[in-house]
């Protein structure tokens, strides 16, 4: 069995402070992802023995960035998706495995007034294409922050935020388009019709108090390793960030 679990830290030196290393340890997971790690090289050491560390940063200072930690040493490791316009914001890291890849992504917001949903639009299409592009060469999960909640049961208050970041008719239909591709949303494949689990709750109105949530953060596989999911769970009990861990079980 392996264990994955991603998790949007919204700055790893706040969530360092605030039990990151207590979960870490507790989950003892094989592949551990970051999101949002907010930091530059040199700027936080972390110490988890046993594991090999893998961090991408944005230019930006306190911006973005992802990491990956895992057990296995993988085969290969690539950082962005290969378009530098697209790879200043330390968004992807890629980990090859023996049967697979293992991709953590922090999918760009669109932004107040949907800013910068154009933006967004370009990079769905990229980043589908570096996906199938992978594919190509052996099976892909991949997870992370993907800013997007699916479907109407994937947030609280669906009808209030049709229009709003994450929840545009745009953004959900690039999501169905990625689907459709051939890739699986784990948490949906074992909970086709789970309401009221989230795994974002916005820091204002008390939201996570009243479960005013939103599911963005997802494990996603190709098609063929269906066949080895074993389980899928979103950990909403865990604090630390306005995100929690999420998780995947495969064979």
């Amino acid at each position: 069995m392996t264990k994955l679990i991603s998790w949007n830290v919204n700055g790893i030196r706040a969530c360092a402070g605030k039990g990151f290393l207590d979960f870490f340890r507790q989950a003892d997971a094989d592949v551990f992802c970051l999101q949002e790690t907010k930091l530059q090289a040199g700027q936080l050491e972390l110490d988890l023995p046993g594991y090999y560390q893998y961090w991408n940063y944005a230019e930006k200072k306190g911006y973005s960035g992802t990491a990956l930690f895992t057990r296995q040493e993988p085969l290969s490791v690539t950082y962005g998706i290969g378009i530098p316009d697209h790879d200043r914001e330390g968004r992807v890291i890629t980990a090859e495995f023996p049967d697979y890849y293992v991709v953590t992504c922090y999918t760009p917001n669109s932004q107040n007034e949907l800013a910068r949903l154009d933006y967004r639009m370009e990079w769905e299409d990229a980043w589908l294409g570096y996906l199938k592009g992978l594919e190509e060469r052996k099976p892909v999960i991949f997870c992370g922050d993907l800013n997007v909640a699916h479907q109407e049961i994937d947030l609280k208050n669906p009808k209030t935020n049709r229009k709003n970041a994450g929840f545009t008719d745009q953004e959900r239909e690039k999501f169905t388009r990625l689907l459709e591709a051939g890739f699986v949303d784990t948490y949906r494949y074992f909970y086709p019709q789970q309401e009221g689990v989230y795994s974002w709750w916005s820091y204002r109105f008390k939201a996570r108090e009243k479960n005013a949530g939103w599911r963005i953060d997802y494990f996603c596989v190709s098609e063929t390793l269906k066949s080895r999911l074993e389980s899928a769970a979103i950990h909403t009990e865990i604090l630390g960030s306005d995100h929690c861990p999420v998780e995947l079980v495969i064979s």
